[in-house]
C-alpha cells in the first residue's frame, strides 16, 4: 500500500486531502503545515510520497525548502498548486518534484499520478505538455547512443543503477558512466531532469 505524507499550510486542506487519500485506498503516513520540520527525519516516516500543496507565494518557499532538505532524493514528491505555468513547472522539476498538478485535479487522476510517481515516473498532464515543452528544435547537439537510450528508458521506469546493470549485463560503474553521459548530452542536473528533458525531446515516451 502506498503511504502518503501530506503537507499543506491550511489544516482544512490537510483534512480534506487526508479524506481523499484514504478514500483512494492509500495510507496517510502523517501531515504537517510545512516541509521544514521534515528535514533530517523523512526516512523515519517511511512514506512513499510527499504530497505537497502550495499556492501563490508559498510555491517558491516550498521549492526552496525541498531543494535545501534533499527530501526529493529520498522520496517521490507530488505538488498540488494553482501555479502550473512553464517557469513554475520547470523550477519544480529541477527541484526533483515528480508531478505538478492543478489543485482541482480529479481523485482518479490524483490516484494515477501518485501511483506513477511512487513507481519512479514523472507525471505531466497532456494539457500542460505543449505549453511547458514547446515543440521546437527537438534535436540534440550530440544524439544519445542506443545504449544511452536504453538506460534513459530504464531511468524513466524508476530503475536504480544496480537494476540497470543487471538488465543490461554491464557493471554498475559502466551504468554510472552512461548516466553521466546522458546528463551531459541533455544538459540535465539530475536523473529526474534527464527523464523530463528526454520526454521533451521525444526520446522518452511514457
Amino acid at each position: 500500500m502506498i503511504r502518503v505524507f501530506i503537507v499543506a499550510a491550511s489544516s482544512f486542506a490537510r483534512a480534506g486531502l487526508q479524506s481523499v487519500i484514504t478514500a483512494l485506498g492509500m495510507e496517510v503516513a502523517g501531515s504537517a503545515a510545512t516541509v521544514d520540520p521534515l528535514a533530517g527525519q523523512w526516512l523515519e516516516l517511511e512514506a512513499d510520497i510527499l504530497l505537497l500543496e502550495a499556492h501563490g507565494e508559498q510555491f517558491e518557499a516550498a521549492i526552496d525548502s525541498l531543494t535545501s532538505s534533499q527530501i526529493a532524493t529520498e522520496s517521490a514528491i507530488v505538488l498540488l498548486s494553482d501555479r502550473v505555468e512553464q517557469r513554475a513547472m520547470t523550477d519544480a522539476l529541477r527541484a526533483g518534484v515528480r508531478a505538478v498538478l492543478p489543485s482541482d485535479i480529479s481523485p482518479q487522476q490524483l490516484a494515477a499520478s501518485l501511483e506513477a510517481a511512487a513507481a519512479g515516473l514523472v507525471v505531466i498532464l497532456p494539457a500542460e505538455i505543449e505549453s511547458i515543452f514547446p515543440a521546437r528544435d527537438r534535436l540534440l547537439a550530440e544524439p544519445l547512443t542506443p545504449r544511452e537510450n536504453e538506460v534513459l528508458q530504464m531511468l524513466a521506469a524508476g530503475l536504480g543503477n544496480k537494476e540497470i546493470a543487471t538488465k543490461c549485463g554491464i557493471s554498475e560503474h559502466t551504468v554510472k558512466f552512461h548516466v553521466a553521459s546522458i546528463l551531459g548530452k541533455l544538459g540535465a542536473a539530475s536523473r529526474t531532469e534527464a527523464v523530463t528533458l528526454g520526454i521533451r525531446h521525444g526520446i522518452v515516451l511514457l
